[in-house]
């Protein structure tokens, strides 16, 4: 069905619609109370697009829809395509998946305090979540305070464990005793919900119960116990003092401020819980544009509050979003209590609003002195890397090579490739190696490697259609030389040669050991090819027998072994991911009257071994091709073999 078609066939209902290239990859999502009159105004003449949407029209070849019953459901659905596909179109979080949270295990019998890295999908229905943050080191800092101030988590997950032997944070007296057993469950359970209050910013109801606590030790006697909780009081008063009452109405609120220049932009997000600013954070966001800052903050809200620990009831906007009855309805159903959203146009919440929009840039503008600062070191190691290796031109595209295997085992080659010094992660490849398989043939990978880049489907694509500036091998002469003969029998680059001097031998091969050309044989004016050897940094060139040695403080040194790393980097992770498959497959050739293609079905059906080992024999009668008799064998044999 054509695109013309389906416009035409679009129902006239709530729901989401896909955009699609011409490669059938998903570049945009979006959602709509009437499918049919919202996706056809993309397409009418006249229509009044932003430059973004302007750029996605113009790459759409194909669309899809799934029609909802509601707005609501819509804006569920929308949520989970964008994680899905993360389209090219759509704002995103920067890196939105490594942001920190600080969790507490609530569903634990003795609940810890845990420096998480990213949100489970599914969260324990008890535990309690605070984040995410954007600062890692302030998350750490506030784990340290925790430990100070409120004595936990424990050294010990369970005091069992300890068998008797206090952890080694009660000895310096980090820890409340729970290890061994010198403070009760109910006490200890106060001393959580304490963290959790100091957490959320509510210090004032925490500090007068800590005072009524350190009353009551004095007059028992208990004085070591009354001067710790006066010190947990006076660090406490401490931290609060640093927090800004910026709400008379004491009300739990979070500010939104969005702002853009020069292509970044940047959500400023202000944390007031109980009238005092308890926080702050920032969050770089792409694809977002000046002319669409009130649909970027809509979709920023969006992805934000579906991973958020913590719903207030009220959340101010810099900007007017549309639609906000519906995006209420939705948090609403995450806090499970009323949640306003507004954009106010007077008084203390837009004085409030200004501040955090102020903030948001105060921080664009540190973020472009950031970015003009790191372009000029760029820029200046480039420069010196054209004159340290005689490169015709400034080296603006870079790709780097590095062969990775255990043994002759699991080989694999890695491509990386920065463009004006920076890593362009979107052209990264990575190559399974089957010339050398069975035994460590460095020379034959990378051959094999650069003779894929120059001529199978890798160079059919945009991004690999021309050649880079420079070429870095990772590696001495030998590397280097397997790396020029692939580049001599390539056929796509049989135009740069000239005469018949550099015919193959007889046989089609050369040894990568003796063969040596040079720049000006290559006839290839516009690439620069070197071997970086990783024992003294050498550099090779193709026909020069001496090394370039450059200065251990070079900044073109700096950048060459920023690159090779990065490359080493990409290989070892494939390398280790191959591997780790590879062992856990290879359980599966232990079963008697399994043979590839019932463990290829196996493992296609249920993505891992582990889940194999988890299902029963009836599910696994339903992969294609097996048995009854088969599937038995599989079941038993996880039953007798231990995990």
């Amino acid at each position: 069905m054509s695109l013309q078609d389906k416009l035409a066939a679009i129902p006239e209902s709530p729901g989401c619609y896909l955009m699609k290239n011409a490669s059938g990859d998903v570049i945009y999502v979006g959602k709509a109370k009437v499918l049919r009159s919202r996706v056809r105004s993309y397409f009418q003449k006249g229509a009044d697009l932003t430059r973004r949407i302007r750029r996605m029209v113009y790459e759409v070849r194909d669309l899809d829809w799934i029609a909802t019953d509601s707005e609501l459901e819509a804006l569920i659905l929308e949520s989970n395509l964008i994680k899905k596909h993360r389209p090219t179109y759509n704002v995103r979080l920067r890196d939105d998946k490594s942001y920190p949270y600080i969790a507490v295990t609530m569903s634990e019998e003795w609940p810890g305090i845990v420096y998480i890295r990213k949100l489970r999908m599914q969260p324990k229905e008890k535990d309690k979540y605070f984040g995410p943050y954007t600062d890692s080191e302030a998350v750490r800092e506030t784990m340290r305070v925790i430990r100070r101030v409120f004595r936990v988590p424990c050294g010990w997950k369970h005091p069992e464990q300890s068998r008797g032997k206090a952890c080694m944070y009660y000895h310096i007296g980090q820890c409340t005793g729970v290890c061994v057993g010198k403070i009760t469950k109910e006490e200890y359970m106060r001393v959580i919900n304490d963290v959790m209050d100091f957490l959320e910013g509510r210090t004032d109801p925490l500090v007068k119960r800590l005072l009524k606590q350190m009353e009551n030790a004095a007059e028992n006697l208990e004085f070591e116990k009354a001067a710790r909780i006066r010190d947990q009081i006076r660090s406490i008063q401490t931290l609060a003092a640093r927090q800004k009452v910026v709400s008379t109405t004491l009300e739990d609120q979070d500010v939104i401020a969005i702002a853009t220049e020069n292509g970044n932009t940047v959500a400023e997000m202000f944390f007031v819980r109980g009238g005092k600013l308890v926080g702050q954070e920032h969050f770089m966001l792409e694809n977002a544009a000046a002319d669409e800052l009130g649909e970027s903050l809509r979709e920023f809200v969006q992805q934000y509050y579906d991973t958020a620990a913590y719903v207030p009831p009220l959340i101010l906007l810099s900007e007017e979003v549309g639609e906000t009855e519906i995006l209420e309805t939705w948090l609403r159903q995450k806090r499970g209590s009323k949640v306003t959203v507004a954009c106010p146009k007077r008084g203390e919440k837009k004085r409030l609003v200004e501040m955090a929009r102020k903030n948001a840039e105060l921080f664009l503008n540190q973020v472009k002195l950031k970015m003009a600062k790191d372009e000029q070191v760029r820029l200046e190691q480039l420069y010196e890397l054209k004159e340290a290796i005689g490169c015709p031109t400034l080296p603006h595209r870079i790709e780097a090579y590095d062969v990775s295997n255990i043994q002759g085992q699991y080989t694999v080659a890695s491509l990386v490739v920065f463009e004006d010094g920076e890593p362009k992660k979107a052209h990264y490849r990575k190559f399974r190696i089957r010339s050398a398989e069975g035994a460590p043939d460095d020379y034959a990978s990378m051959k094999e490697a650069l003779s894929r880049r120059l001529t199978g489907k890798l160079r059919q694509t945009e991004a690999f259609a021309e050649l880079p500036d420079l070429m870095i091998i990772d590696g001495g002469k030998g590397q280097l030389n397997a790396a020029l003969e692939a580049i001599r029998e390539s056929e796509v680059l049989a135009k740069h040669w000239e005469g018949d001097s550099l015919t193959p031998p007889s046989n089609g091969k050369a040894p990568a050991e003796t063969l040596e050309l040079t720049q000006n044989e290559l006839r290839i004016p516009e690439m620069t090819i070197i071997g970086l050897a990783k024992r003294n940094e050498e550099i090779f060139k193709p026909g020069e027998s001496e090394p370039i040695l450059l200065e251990r403080n070079s900044k073109a040194l700096h950048l060459i072994q920023r690159i090779r790393d990065e490359a080493h980097r990409f290989a070892i992770t494939y390398h280790r991911t191959e591997r780790g498959k590879a062992m856990k497959t290879s359980l599966l050739n232990e079963i008697p009257g399994i043979g590839p293609k019932r463990r290829r079905a196996l493992i296609r059906h249920f993505g891992s071994v582990e889940a194999i080992r988890d299902a029963t024999v009836e599910e696994i009668m339903a992969v294609r091709g097996m048995t009854k008799a088969s599937a038995e064998a599989v079941y038993k044999f996880f039953r007798q073999t231990p995990s």
